[in-house]
């Protein structure tokens, strides 16, 4: 996999901790650097170790499924796009006060924003691409995005959250699209 197609799928995989880093921005009237640290660190530091659970476990069943393994992995970039953009539609506002989320809603938040990045290292364990480098720049991108996020949230509010999370699943469908049409 080419480093340019690695850096698109972590840019549209850390929408989701984009957009929540831009509401808890939003929420807290004063963002500290340390705020913004531990929301960096807590969903880049998922996003990088989902992919590496979700390829072990394609890697057992590659094999099995390998005729018809590019649908397979169509299917989940389009539908955890699809997925998004959903989302992005109920993201609720959230009210402006003076505290952050604690740090339990941090780690349940940054949990399951990673299940996509769990779907995503299944998928290219089936395009049988090696799984380290990925898993790594996809955690320092979403750390990246969470850091940028929070900041665009303290200072911008909701302006941006729907559109950003809409583009991570537009991204994510395209990328389908494009493995789909490669493999046929």
């Amino acid at each position: 996999m080419k480093f340019l197609e690695v850096v698109t799928i972590a840019i549209g995989l850390s929408m989701d901790a984009c957009a929540i880093a831009i509401a808890g921005g939003y929420a807290i009237r004063r963002l500290h650097l340390a705020y913004a640290l531990r929301m960096a660190l807590a969903f880049g530091f998922f996003q990088m170790l989902m992919p590496l659970v979700g390829w072990s476990a394609g890697h057992g069943v590659r094999g099995w499924i390998t005729a018809i393994d590019h649908w397979i992995v169509f299917g989940v970039l389009a539908g955890t796009g699809c997925k998004m953009i959903y989302e992005a539609v109920k993201i609720e506002k959230a009210e402006r006060g003076h505290q952050g989320m604690g740090l339990r809603m941090l780690l349940i938040l940054a949990i399951a924003t990673s299940l996509d990045a769990l779907a995503v290292g299944f998928s290219l364990s089936l395009l049988d691409v090696a799984i380290v480098t990925p898993a790594i720049i996809i955690g320092i991108i979403t750390f990246i995005m969470t850091l940028a996020g929070a900041y665009i949230g303290n200072h911008f509010g909701h302006c941006f959250e729907n559109r950003i999370e809409i583009a991570g699943g537009v991204i994510l469908i395209a990328l389908g699209l494009r493995i789909l049409l490669q493999h046929l």
